[in-house]
């Protein structure tokens, strides 16, 4: 059994990335999801925000990001 001590030293942090592509007359969305199990001692900010560069500087610099919700952007690149 574990103390409560226990329970608040290990930290689960989901992290859920979608992407929206327009390949020919087909839009295709994909979802991109990453574990991260750490305990309490580490910068889980600092831990967030190096996994997300570490993703983002793998992306092709021919594309381009668009921040917006899933459905608007869908239909922008649907018309």
């Amino acid at each position: 059994m574990k103390t409560e001590n226990d329970l608040s030293s290990e930290i689960n942090i989901e992290i859920i990335l979608h992407f929206l592509s327009k390949v020919e007359e087909f839009i295709v969305l994909y979802e991109t999801k990453i574990n991260l199990n750490k305990s309490g001692t580490l910068d889980t900010g600092q831990e967030v925000i190096n996994e997300l560069k570490r993703i983002f500087n793998k992306v092709d610099s021919s594309l381009s990001l668009i921040k917006g919700k899933i459905r608007e952007i869908y239909l922008s690149y649907s018309s």
